[in-house]
């Protein structure tokens, strides 16, 4: 059961981080806050969204489990207007999700979720260099290395003491290095692993909206982007896996 009411924006931001990696999930509701777990359909990238009771101007939930379709939802949000009231109601035995805003009451029918893949296990990788790096920044860099390639590279050099974002193209080349004046914070460890745009560029138009995203990396080992959403009442993690470059 859930019975909630929450700013339209909030729950947009919330879709479209979701949305930037997968078209369906399994929603888990409890008492204090409403969570979710799910791997794109390439088993490249991972994306955890929590968001806490706090984050809603009215909230009540047992715990349970429903399937959303996230692509369905994405297009509703998109009749939302800023400022409307978002009243969500989940009703259990009908396996409907009513959404009522600004005039409008949508039924949504919800997926089973014995359709939907299970919630995956975040991998136990120790990411050991860390950046903490402006959203907008990030994005820019990504759309700009966009430009040139279908990758890039992230890396922490400690020695220069900067976070980079490097792209290669077959004849063109484009680096931003960011020195502590210009980060949140930065933890001096080497590391570097390439990655793929495509899907940095879907996740980059949601952490564009961040004040900080804090970067974990290692050495060819996946990245882990975490944000704050809902004015520090959510969070959301993404997890992408690195391309092997060949020698």
């Amino acid at each position: 059961m859930l019975k909630a009411t929450i700013d339209a924006e909030i729950f947009r931001e919330s879709i479209d981080a979701l949305a930037a990696l997968v078209t369906e999930c399994r929603l888990h509701t409890a008492e204090d806050q409403i969570r979710t777990r799910s791997v794109d359909t390439a088993n490249v990238a991972m994306v955890s969204l929590e968001l806490q009771s706090t984050a809603f101007n009215s909230f009540s939930a047992t715990t349970g489990e429903q399937g959303l379709d996230i692509a369905k939802m994405k297009n509703i949000i998109g009749m939302m207007g800023k400022g409307d009231a978002l009243t969500l109601n989940l009703l259990d035995e009908e396996r409907k999700l009513e959404l009522s805003f600004g005039g409008y009451r949508y039924s949504i029918t919800l997926l089973d979720v014995n359709t939907i893949r299970k919630d995956p296990n975040p991998p136990g990788i120790d990411l050991p260099g860390k950046a903490v790096v402006p959203g907008d920044t990030l994005n820019n860099a990504i759309k700009a290395a966009a430009v040139i390639s279908d990758k890039i590279a992230l890396g922490i050099d400690p020695d220069a003491m900067t976070f980079y974002m490097e792209a290669e193209g077959d004849t063109d080349h484009i680096k931003l290095a960011l020195g502590e004046d210009e980060l949140v914070a930065l933890s001096p460890v080497r590391a570097r692993s390439l990655f793929s745009i495509d899907y940095l560029k879907d996740m980059g138009r949601v952490m564009a909206r961040a004040d900080e995203v804090e970067v974990y990396l290692g050495i060819d080992h996946p990245v882990r982007f975490a944000f704050e959403i809902a004015n520090g009442n959510g969070r959301v993690e993404y997890l992408l896996a690195p391309r092997i470059e060949a020698d």
